[in-house]
């Protein structure tokens, strides 16, 4: 096992799965007093954070109506990501990572009231928010996988499985408060209230912070500052198939299938005519629908590779049902499944690559996971924007959904190569199933069946 200096040794497992972990109650997590403190600030944060994303999309596209110029923003605010994540997680592994979390949530604290200022004195511009959202993305850089491989310094590994699916309730929860908050306040006082509560949302986790108790804080051996430690991170990955092909994966979905802030304002905007509440209504509904996913996923007691592969395809093949979807309500209802396939695919490789992780390299495997999944918005949005305005956007969300559903299937036949897995059809308590096995298995029931 690594500690940060030497070469990892950690082997690739024999099929796609990752460790079992004790199942536990849905909250059981929320037992532990830290976590509390840090899961109570994150829900007013996140609600402060979904009223920004709302209210920065709507600003950009009502100066400038064009979808591009939402991709551009969007993809701003993911570049830094993709430039300077992997050295993001090198300076986790090596900071205390509550003292980081602190000086990063105070700068989303600071840009978010800076915007709101310019935005209500009525000086805003385009620019200004491609700034502000450049900003939010350095500051993510070291934010996110702080936040990601703090949770196990919190919890322990016991219910780490447990604190990764409710963060990610908790975040989509807040997606279904904030765009409905957010459309409320952008068609009743205007966008740069949204943009104020958001600043002042970052109170509730900085205070959370200053309140936890060291002392309860599973300790967790910082890495030495030293050469090579990038390096090392991706030779630790590169030589764990389960994390490699489960990051690629991640990277294809995030990178054509999750560019809703292009696909949901132009479909809002320009195939239903509607305004900021339909907007805000596709959003809150695939929140509920996140929502769902995620809670499903606290209740599981494992997280199993080919449940996020078999969600991958579902969540690829139900955008391109929402591309043709005749109607606003049958587009909105399609929100709902879309957001819990979508976010069963994103928890389960967020709990495989943590759970799998040595936590001395958490820090730098969570930031490649993280670039990959949020890095690829600067790829992806742009194009995703390019193709709505050329060719309409019901053709910009069916090529992300084809191309999300496409790799999945790929990497989960790749996956059962390396696992030495074949495809099981057949009959289980009356229904039909279909499943990987290992190929001994599948042989001996071949063998099986003509005595049978």
């Amino acid at each position: 096992m690594s500690t940060g200096s030497g070469a990892p040794s950690a082997p690739a497992p024999t099929a796609p799965t990752t460790p079992a972990s004790r199942r536990s109650s849905m909250f059981g997590s929320l037992k532990v007093r830290n976590y509390r403190l840090f899961f109570a600030g994150q829900v007013v944060s996140n609600i402060g954070t979904w009223m920004q994303r709302i209210a920065q999309d709507w600003l950009v596209l009502s100066l400038t109506g064009s979808a591009t110029a939402v991709g551009v923003t969007t993809a701003l605010q993911f570049l830094p990501m993709l430039l300077f994540g992997l050295y993001g997680g090198v300076l986790v592994d090596r900071l205390n990572k509550r003292r980081a979390l602190f000086v990063t949530q105070t700068s989303m604290a600071l840009t978010g009231i800076a915007l709101a200022l310019l935005t209500l004195s009525g000086h805003v511009h385009v620019w200004h928010v491609y700034l502000a959202a450049f900003v939010v993305g350095l500051a993510t850089v070291v934010d996110n996988p702080a936040r990601q491989s703090f949770v196990s310094e919190m919890v322990g590994p016991d219910q780490l499985q447990n604190a990764v699916s409710l963060n990610s309730a908790n975040f989509q929860s807040a997606r279904l408060v904030g765009p409905a908050v957010a459309g409320l306040m952008i068609t009743g006082v205007g966008t740069g209230y949204a943009f104020l509560f958001n600043g002042l949302s970052f109170v509730a986790p900085i205070v959370g912070l200053l309140l936890m108790r060291a002392r309860d804080l599973h300790v967790v051996q910082r890495a030495p500052r030293g050469k090579g430690q990038l390096r090392e991170g991706l030779h630790y990955v590169a030589g764990r198939p389960d994390l490699t092909w489960t990051i690629i994966l991640v990277g294809f979905v995030g990178t054509f299938g999750f560019n809703f802030p292009v696909y949901l304002s132009a479909f809002a905007d320009d195939v239903f005519h509607a305004g900021a509440g339909s907007y805000s209504l596709f959003n809150t509904l695939m929140a509920a629908g996140s929502l769902a996913g995620a809670l499903l996923a606290a209740r599981r007691g494992t997280a199993k590779l080919r449940v996020m592969i078999a969600a991958a395809v579902v969540f690829g093949a139900l955008e391109l049902v929402a591309a043709t979807a005749p109607s606003l309500w049958l587009f909105a209802l399609l929100m709902v499944p879309i957001g819990m396939f979508g976010m069963t695919v994103n928890v389960t490789a967020n709990t495989t690559v943590q759970m799998g992780t040595d936590p001395a390299m958490r820090g730098r495997v969570m930031a490649l996971y993280m670039m990959v999944f949020m890095g690829g918005s600067p790829i992806g949005a742009p194009i995703a924007g390019w193709i709505t305005d050329a060719y309409g956007v019901r053709a910009g969300l069916a090529v992300g959904g084809a191309i999300a559903a496409a790799a999945a299937m790929a990497i989960g036949l790749v996956l059962a190569r390396v696992g030495n897995l074949r495809l099981s059809v057949g009959w289980y308590g009356g229904h039909p199933r279909v499943r990987f096995v290992p190929r001994e298995e599948r042989e001996d029931q071949e063998e099986l069946a003509p005595a049978a």
